[in-house]
């Protein structure tokens, strides 16, 4: 039941990379990109436990690749491990061509996520009542 967790927890969102968000380099912002990638753990991991999380680490982020202005982005999220209190949530980035059909790998990072109570103290990601929760679709 925690594995079917688990797959359905992965969430996809995709990004448009626009002058914005750009360095010098005219390719996407490392910062940027770690908050897309934040963003896209937290909704993984409250798919999987449907409590408040909260983002206490991310391990060694890889950038591979660099994205490019004029390009999309998928960022795309799994829990990959539950703890007690903790889950590590594996977030890649693929960047894709507008234009044409090529993608490839570019970033890579875990992110350590918590559930949290109502006074925003750790509490277990798995609770008794985990397997009543409704599917999700």
């Amino acid at each position: 039941m925690i594995r079917q967790r688990m797959d359905m927890s992965e969430s996809r969102v995709i990004k448009a990379v626009f002058p914005a968000i750009l360095n010098n380099h005219n390719t996407l912002f490392g910062g940027e990109a770690l908050a897309w990638m934040d963003e896209t753990a937290f909704i993984a991991a409250t798919r999987f436990c449907r409590k408040p999380t909260v983002t206490v680490s991310s391990d060694k982020i890889d950038f591979k690749k660099p994205i490019p202005a004029g390009t999309m982005a998928e960022l795309i999220a799994r829990v990959i491990y539950v703890g007690n209190t903790s889950m590590k949530v594996e977030v890649n980035i693929y960047v894709e061509d507008m234009n044409q059909d090529h993608r490839e790998h570019a970033i890579r990072g875990v992110f350590t996520m918590v559930a949290v109570d109502k006074e925003r103290k750790p509490t277990k990601v798995l609770s008794d009542n985990l397997f009543e929760l409704p599917a999700l679709n």
